[in-house]
């Protein structure tokens, strides 16, 4: 079966928050993490039997998703969990903010790693709950946890680690050495692990295999999985996410902080989900393989460039790039000058990266690099 991830679909009057962020038509939004390609035709397909029933009313959960989100993890990534864990969001983002004040009061402090995804330093403060971070240190070859740091970091006040796994935005995939010192750190400060893996299903490498961080020796009974099919399929607009909590205390103060909150998820996004997981599995073999061609022209492209350091992702549709030695004072500013929207780093806690989402048909990625080369051209 084929799939066409190089159409072109023009998005310019659906309201999209991606194609609608920049005044000027002409620029090519690559800041937001949402692909431009549509999504699995089984998903569609049972989207519109969906709505041919016509009526859209309050709705649990269907049926046999529970089991099939169980069977789903079980067969990706070797997790065996029982339904009765599955809590759903309406959002992950959802997730990240309702964790932040289930696991932590009013003054106490949650920590994380920098640069991070920017609501994983936002959804603390929210809620009255401060950030405390350390930094991901480059080794020369990969990114990593500075643990060093973190032994610095960490106060008595800190409940909770929000982590990011694969890690947005530098795309690392951790591996089984550095998630057991995780959990070894977070066992010796009492501290609750919130672990963000929506971008399990997009591991690009072929020699790496994501490790839910829960599936390890000693970390089911002191974390918090957030999880959903949004980025993997490409329907962040239908709002589907769940939490899996193995220990019933830690998802009781879950359900109790959600309840008269957080909204119950909408018909739509349970039966995306169901269809993604159930039937979704050869668009998304094919989907990889697409975005692992365009990762490796983004990374092969713009690496010849003295004024950027691009850092291979190993995994999500995202590049992490240092865009501080082209010397101007604001890479992402600059590059809108020349068509092109990055997102900039300084909300994820680093001014001068760049994130460059390269999830759209290869014209149009090839046609975006053009303009970023153009940019960098006018500098010297």
């Amino acid at each position: 079966m084929t799939f066409e991830f190089d159409k072109i679909i023009d998005r310019t009057n659906t309201s999209s928050s991606k194609w609608t962020k920049y005044d000027r038509p002409d620029i090519i939004p690559m800041w937001v993490a949402d692909m431009d390609f549509e999504t699995a035709p089984c998903i569609k397909s049972a989207l519109l039997e969906r709505i041919n029933h016509g009526i859209y009313g309050y709705t649990q959960p269907p049926e046999e998703l529970s089991s099939t989100v169980a069977t789903y993890l079980k067969t990706e990534f070797n997790w065996a969990i029982d339904t009765d864990w599955i809590i759903w969001l309406p959002s992950l983002v959802v997730g990240l903010n309702v964790v932040s004040r289930a696991f932590a009061e009013e003054g106490d402090a949650i920590l994380s790693n920098t640069p991070i995804y920017p609501p994983f330093l936002s959804a603390p403060t929210y809620g009255n709950r401060e950030t405390i971070t350390a930094p991901l240190v480059w080794s020369g070859t990969k990114w990593a946890m500075d643990f060093d740091a973190l032994e610095k970091t960490v106060t008595k006040k800190t409940k909770a680690f929000l982590f990011c796994s694969p890690h947005n935005p530098t795309g690392r995939v951790w591996n089984s050495k550095e998630l057991n010192e995780l959990v070894a750190f977070c066992h010796k400060h009492n501290l609750t692990i919130i672990s963000d893996e929506i971008h399990a299903g997009l591991i690009l490498d072929q020699d790496k295999t994501h490790t839910v961080t829960a599936n390890l020796p000693d970390a089911a009974d002191i974390s918090v999985t957030l999880l959903s099919a949004s980025k993997t399929f490409n329907m962040p607009g239908l709002g589907c996410a769940y939490a899996v909590v193995k220990n019933p205390t830690l998802r009781n103060k879950l359900k109790k902080v959600m309840n008269g909150i957080v909204h119950h998820v909408g018909a739509l996004g349970y039966t995306a989900t169901l269809a993604a997981y159930k039937e979704g599995k050869p668009w998304h073999a094919a989907l990889v393989n697409y975005l692992r061609l365009n990762r490796d022209y983004v990374e092969g492209d713009l690496s010849a460039h003295d004024q950027l350091t691009v850092y291979h992702s190993e995994a999500t549709y995202l590049t992490w790039i240092d865009a501080r030695r082209m010397n101007v004072d604001n890479p992402s500013t600059y590059f809108e000058q020349f068509g092109i929207g990055l997102y900039d780093g300084a909300p994820f806690g680093a001014p001068g990266f760049l994130r460059l989402n390269f999830a759209c048909p290869q014209s149009v990625l090839g046609e975006a690099i053009q303009r970023i080369n153009k940019g960098l051209e006018a500098l010297t």
